[in-house]
């Protein structure tokens, strides 16, 4: 037998790491198995709570049937698209055409590399948070699009400082990414920030992408940026099952915006994709007609898990801005810690058996951060708790 071929790996992917939780939690795993420890993660954000029944129970019935097991429309099936405008109508206030402004994904991550990928030449700028949510650097790389973040921090309250922005530069910068309620930060969005951020887009001839996975989670307002007048013509919007209807693993979200947009990013995403499982889709209609006491539900147990990583993070010496929303708490290192993030996440771990995520992962901003899940149960979170009472010092 010959040499065997030599393959490199393409370029795109240089300066592309493997997601960090893939890394760690596979650390952390072989760590487990070498000595007997039990570590409690307390890091990802996926969802432990199961959908409502009726969701379930619509995906059973609708997979008995024999005519659902071919491939689905591109577009989306229009009981899905009709539940999300309806969805928008009733929680947001939103009108939306179903026919041509919505069109549901395999998930909103997904969506933000087609996104990226319909819009981005090489070398085009995209404004992108920091600290923000790893995937969205990692999409503007893969496209050919070239990194410019924006700090948020504790002095501009985790929004965006559109002037420190525009003295930055704006030349060649062509789309810009936001995200409230907030990841990592859990700062939540008020009209007038949607309003200032429209009115930049529009100034600036900046396509805005608009992320709101987070809006049903521990916030009791609820935005979509298409609430300010003339944002279809300035902004696109993702939103998610994943966290307000406890469905990560369905994998159903969801791009919103102009019938002109909407169409380029099926072009690219049809040669891609053949559509979404049918009972997968009728069972996530079916979740978009939830009413409010499925949220409320919901928030009793995100809020009861809240205390208990307030504890926590009180045990640890840790700062934290009350009122947060989403599935996570942002808190800042003891004021007289002197390492980073990666270091006082390292510390926890080995002394207490807890793994919190460092704050540093999702940017420079996030060095003396970190963030606990509220993805777990309470007594989980309590047992935390009490570990790094007894442990850390």
């Amino acid at each position: 037998m010959g040499k065997g071929v030599t393959i490199e790996r393409s370029h795109r992917l240089d300066g592309i790491g493997e997601y960090y939780f893939s890394r760690r939690l596979r650390e952390i795993a072989e760590t487990e198995a070498a000595t007997g420890r039990q570590i409690i993660k307390l890091a990802m954000g996926s969802p432990d709570l199961p959908p409502a029944q009726t969701v379930i129970d619509t995906l059973a019935r609708e997979a008995q049937r024999p005519d659902v097991h071919k491939y689905m429309s591109y577009q989306g099936e229009p009981i899905l698209r009709k539940a999300f405008a309806d969805w928008y109508k009733k929680f947001y206030g939103v009108d939306l055409d179903w026919k041509t402004e919505v069109y549901p994904l395999i998930g909103s991550k997904e969506g933000l590399m087609h996104v990226c990928m319909t819009f981005l030449n090489e070398g085009d700028k995209v404004l992108v948070p920091n600290p923000g949510y790893p995937t969205y650097s990692a999409a503007v790389k893969l496209a050919g699009g070239e990194m410019v973040t924006y700090a948020l921090n504790k002095q501009t309250d985790f929004l965006p400082d559109f002037e420190a922005i525009e003295k930055a530069g704006l030349d060649g910068v062509k789309m810009m990414l936001v995200n409230y309620p907030n990841m990592p930060t859990g700062q939540t969005p008020t009209l007038e920030l949607f309003e200032r951020i429209v009115a930049f887009g529009a100034e600036h001839n900046i396509l805005i992408v608009h992320d709101n996975p987070y809006s049903f989670v521990r916030n009791k307002n609820r935005l979509s940026i298409f609430q300010v007048p003339g944002a279809k013509e300035v902004a696109l919007e993702l939103n998610s099952l994943s966290k307000g209807h406890s469905m990560a693993g369905w994998r159903v979200g969801v791009l919103l915006g102009k019938a002109e947009w909407i169409k380029d990013v099926l072009t690219f995403r049809s040669n891609m994709d053949s559509g979404m499982f049918y009972p997968i889709q009728a069972a996530a209609a079916t979740a978009l007609g939830l009413g409010e006491e499925w949220f409320m539900q919901l928030n009793e147990i995100y809020y009861a898990r809240e205390k208990q990583a307030y504890a926590l993070l009180d045990a640890l010496g840790c700062k934290y801005r009350p009122g947060q929303a989403g599935l996570f708490v942002w808190a800042e290192l003891p004021e007289d810690y002197e390492g980073d993030s990666f270091q006082f996440s390292d510390e926890v771990m080995e002394k207490c058996d807890v793994f919190l995520t460092p704050g540093a992962i999702f940017g420079s901003e996030g060095k003396r951060y970190i963030r606990i899940t509220l993805c777990c149960p309470a007594e989980l979170l309590e047992k935390a708790a009490n570990a790094i009472k007894e442990r850390f010092h």
